[in-house]
């Protein structure tokens, strides 16, 4: 084999290796993506069913109840245009309350309820993903009477 031919194969080779290596690294990177939804969104059903993602919102008022001798403990979550309600166990942070924003990391499942991983509490909106903050500022839709 000539010198020439030895230089292409090795060029070849790290062109193949590098590619495979930018491949793998891509596809990893994906899979750790968590992607952020609003309530209307996971109703319009863009949502992933079958991966974690982040919901974000506001408690809404009234909601939340405890189960008495456990730490489960049940709310829903609206942008003042849809509501998903929400199952969690674990301590929540000390800023959580209703009517403050929240985003929860979990997976929805196919009653519709959002099973949170890690519940994170925000006091308010300038501490929210920008999406959260946008649909929250959005006039609630009006109701089916005139006034």
């Amino acid at each position: 084999m000539t010198p020439r031919r030895k230089r292409m194969l090795a060029v070849a080779a790290i062109v193949i290796g590098v590619g495979a290596a930018t491949t793998v690294a891509l596809q990893a990177l994906n899979e750790n993506l968590l992607y952020f939804y609003s309530p209307s969104q996971i109703m319009a059903g863009e949502a992933p069913g079958e991966r974690s993602f982040r919901l974000g919102g506001l408690v809404t008022t009234g909601s939340v109840q405890r189960s008495p001798g456990s730490m489960e403990v049940r709310f829903t979550v609206t942008d003042h245009a849809q509501t998903i309600p929400v199952s969690y166990t674990g301590l929540l942070p000390d800023l959580f309350r209703e009517g403050q924003g929240v985003v929860a990391r979990g997976k929805l499942l196919d009653d519709g309820t959002f099973v949170a991983e890690e519940v994170l509490a925000k006091h308010d909106e300038n501490y929210m993903p920008p999406e959260v903050a946008e649909s929250l500022h959005q006039p609630p839709p009006a109701a089916g009477g005139a006034s």
